[in-house]
């Protein structure tokens, strides 16, 4: 009993909080077409590691309430209803179901389970007009890429993003590129451009079509994204008699992923004019974050043609303006800072804060890219730094869970596409211990490809669909 006791005050303000800083839940509610009804809720503690577990209460259980002073001065309580729990811990899901049976009061750790062709030509040709508007936006609704990078104690180096289309579905693909591969890049033409043989593998998640990596690593440690960036940056114009060196925008990341294995090497070579990138479609631009192995990241721009190169100072990158001035424009948050504001005296008016994370009080909370940079650099650089590369992987997954965006506040009401999240899907890729780590709006589950178990030397040029199938799978908690 005194054990009990003990405990009951730090239980308290663990869950709710002796602190305002420790706990911060939401809950929200949806109704299906089918009248199906779903209450959802997240539960926070920032002060220590709750212990979370489930309870099955059965029909005709009696139960004796905590008192304020002391165990056993509480109410006495039957209750008549079993209560069957749904909740999402980290990235899977679980469901727990009962039998006809009456079962005695039962606790289960929530840990248990979370420890233990020519043809095909054609048809790329004529997607690139709706490929291009589908990744890169023809209207800038459609896109809202946000990235951070993290790194480990040990070393071990992370780059994460999101990826958003909320105009359609996008055809989402990983993709395995040999070594002695060669390809042909494509033009605003045809597929006559710039001609390139893979001194590296690389396995990259490709959205639209295979060609078009989107985010990617090598088998040097050389990792690369491209993200949305409208009405700012701009490209010179196609020349067909440069054919033969020019590249398109959307495979600048395979051709740096394939022929390159630090950060300089790639700049060397673009500073040098060896290739001519080019746009696919005249009415998007995209830039680019580069990152090696040593932890370095930049961030490329082509601006009236020209590259820059920007060493990225805060781990971030999302949109439009240029990154420049996403970095000072970091200076109209400089009043933000984690934790919790002090109470303070306002003449005779004593103030405090209402909940917990009051130092953040003006953090933008809206999906727009100035928005997500700022949100993503406080978030980023105040996230405790893990000891190894999973456990930051899997910190870059939490961190990004904050930048999804609900695919209904893109469009007016009724007239969103029927896909679950306007976030298609979110990687994170370990670059020191080479594996690329994603997840996607249909299948939370994180699944990983270890670049170290595959032979570039002898596997085939191949590509296949991020999810095999469209469905989240349940893990099925029976109560016996």
């Amino acid at each position: 009993m005194n054990t009990i006791a003990k405990s009951f005050l730090l239980g308290c303000a663990a869950l709710c909080g002796s602190a305002t800083a420790s706990v911060a839940c939401t809950g929200i509610s949806l109704t299906a077409k089918d009248g199906s009804y779903v209450q959802a809720r997240t539960i926070e503690g920032s002060a220590l590691k709750l212990i979370s577990e489930y309870v099955i209460i059965p029909r005709g259980y009696e139960t004796q309430s905590f008192g304020a002073t002391a165990i056993d001065d509480g109410v006495k309580i039957v209750l008549h209803n079993v209560r069957i729990s749904i909740y999402k811990y980290g990235t899977n899901l679980h469901n727990i179901f009962l039998s006809h049976k009456h079962y005695l009061r039962q606790f289960v750790w929530i840990d248990k389970y979370t420890k233990k062709k020519n043809n095909r030509m054609n048809t790329i040709a004529k997607s690139f007009l709706l490929g291009c508007a589908a990744l890169c936006g023809s209207a800038t609704a459609s896109v809202a890429c946000t990235g951070i990078s993290l790194t480990a104690k040990d070393g071990s180096y992370v780059q994460a993003r999101t990826i958003e289309g909320s105009a359609l579905k996008l055809i989402s693909e990983y993709v395995i590129i040999p070594r002695g591969y060669e390809t042909q890049s494509f033009t605003p033409n045809a597929k006559n451009g710039l001609k390139f043989k893979a001194k590296y593998g690389v396995v990259g998640l490709c959205v639209v079509e295979k060609e078009f990596i989107a985010e990617g690593m090598n088998e040097a440690g050389l990792s690369t994204g491209l993200f949305f960036f409208p009405n700012y940056g701009s490209y010179l114009p196609y020349n067909p008699n440069e054919a033969d060196r020019s590249i398109g925008d959307l495979q600048l990341n395979a051709w740096m992923l394939t022929q390159f294995a630090t950060v300089d090497e790639v700049k060397a070579a673009i500073t040098s004019g060896q290739v001519r990138v080019v746009g696919l479609d005249p009415g998007s631009v995209v830039h680019y974050r580069i990152g090696d192995k040593s932890g370095r990241q930049v961030v490329l721009e082509f601006i009236d043609g020209e590259p820059h190169f920007y060493e990225n100072t805060v781990g971030v990158i999302t949109n439009s303006p240029g990154f420049p001035w996403h970095l000072a424009n970091l200076n109209n948050y400089v009043n933000l800072f984690p934790g919790s504001a002090p109470n303070q005296l306002l003449g005779q008016q004593a103030l405090s804060p209402f909940g917990g994370n009051s130092g953040m009080l003006g953090l933008p909370g809206d999906a727009t890219p100035p928005s997500r940079f700022v949100r993503a650099a406080f978030y980023r650089n105040t996230a405790p730094q893990r000891p190894d590369g999973f456990s930051t992987v899997t910190q870059c997954f939490h961190l990004l869970n904050n930048f999804d965006i609900p695919i209904g506040v893109e469009h007016k009401k009724g007239e969103g596409p029927d896909i679950p999240s306007a976030t298609q899907w979110t990687s994170a890729i370990d670059l020191t211990n080479g594996k690329v780590y994603y997840k996607t709006s249909y299948n939370t589950n994180i699944r990983c490809i270890d670049l170290k178990n595959i032979d570039f030397g002898r596997v085939e040029y191949q590509w296949h669909p991020m999810d095999k199938s469209e469905v989240q799978p349940i893990e099925m908690i029976t109560i016996k």
